[in-house]
């Protein structure tokens, strides 16, 4: 019989009077929690990189709420939800691409706008409910991806970019979850791991999430993936998405679609990992998704030492977006979503919602 699947990994903690956010960017050499006491300080993390992940930074924008609300002096219920308003808008600024910053943000605020209760403490503890409410479905969520993917997955290896795993995550995973589940099956499997340029999540942060879960694990260059799945012993690339539109397209961290060329023109399963949460139905198609621009700092440099001649110009998207038909399918909480896409994102979306309600 196997054993409970353990929580690989909390990139957040929310203690009754404190939040801790595991900073991942010292990560691997330091696995340091820091506490977060006020919405600036949330707003700093989500952007840079401190916490990452679309779900994660979702998690993160709720509690950033929590944290609003227990720093906010109102003495009516106008004044809070002013407060309140004010405080998710500025979150909804730090990172635009990921749909669960705003998703959550909203569904918090819609939580205490729909309760009529005049009592500032019984807002505020509304507010700590829906924060509350978002980490435990996210978890759970975590945990059926896994179970669900972990059916496409046998003995072999498996290719991930950037990283979706525990640390994205609530603790479980999105691409990672499968092989997580897989593994405690006993399914002997090898992740190849892209470093992904320019921050490197893959190689400094999939690495040690697999490396402490005793999954074997092998980091590549990014432009070694195509020689990897050429040699013929790649079963299935999965990734995680920030955003999914609602006819498939698919954004995720810069080098993902080019990956999902190479695996196409190979014949190697393209599988995207995420909650339907991440499905934004309001936007059409890939086109429609907004782009981060990160810093070119994080091109021009590496180690602090500067790579790039001073002067020359830089081009340095955080996202590209996959198109739906190079995707062979979805694994989601309501379980594996193949084409067309649009019936089944559709679908999924609209059972969570009413098993939510």
């Amino acid at each position: 019989m196997n054993a409970p699947l353990q929580l690989p990994v909390e990139p957040l903690i929310a203690e009754e009077a404190t939040i801790r956010i595991l900073d991942q960017t010292r990560l691997p050499e330091t696995a340091h929690y820091i506490t977060v006491t006020t919405v600036e300080a949330m707003w700093e993390a989500i952007h840079s990189l401190r916490i990452r992940g679309a779900p994660a930074i979702g998690i993160a924008a709720a509690y950033g709420l929590v944290v609003a609300a227990g720093t906010s002096t109102a003495s009516s219920r106008s004044a809070l939800l002013a407060d309140l308003q004010r405080a998710g808008d500025y979150l909804k600024s730090a990172r635009p691409t990921a749909v669960n910053l705003a998703w959550a943000v909203d569904r918090v605020l819609q939580h205490v706008e729909a309760s009529f209760e005049p009592d500032i403490p019984a807002l505020k503890r509304r507010v700590r409910a829906a924060a509350d409410a978002i980490l435990a479905e996210d978890r759970a969520a975590g945990r059926a991806i896994g179970e669900h993917g972990a059916t496409l997955l046998r003995d072999g290896a498996v290719l991930t970019h950037c990283n979706a795993g525990g640390l994205a995550t609530s603790g479980y995973g999105t691409a990672l979850a499968p092989i997580y589940v897989a593994h405690q099956r006993g399914v002997q499997l090898h992740v190849y791991a892209d470093e992904t340029r320019p921050l490197l999540q893959g190689a400094r942060i999939t690495a040690w999430e697999l490396q402490r879960a005793g999954v074997p694990v092998t980091v590549i260059a990014d432009n070694m993936a195509a020689t990897v799945l050429a040699r013929g012993d790649v079963q299935a690339v999965i990734v995680g998405a920030d955003r999914v539109a609602a006819n498939g397209d698919a954004a995720n961290k810069i080098g993902t679609f080019p990956l999902a060329l190479v695996a196409h023109a190979l014949g190697v399963p393209f599988y995207v990992a995420l909650p339907t949460s991440t499905i934004d139905l309001s936007t059409a198609t890939g086109a429609d998704i907004p782009i981060e621009e990160r810093a070119p700092h994080e091109l021009t440099h590496f180690n602090e030492r500067r790579i790039v001649p001073e002067g020359v110009p830089v081009f340095n998207p955080a996202f590209d977006v996959t198109p739906a038909r190079y995707i062979t399918a979805f694994i989601t909480e309501r379980g594996l979503i193949y084409p067309s896409f649009d019936t089944g994102l559709a679908d999924a979306v609209a059972a969570t919602t009413e098993k939510n309600s």
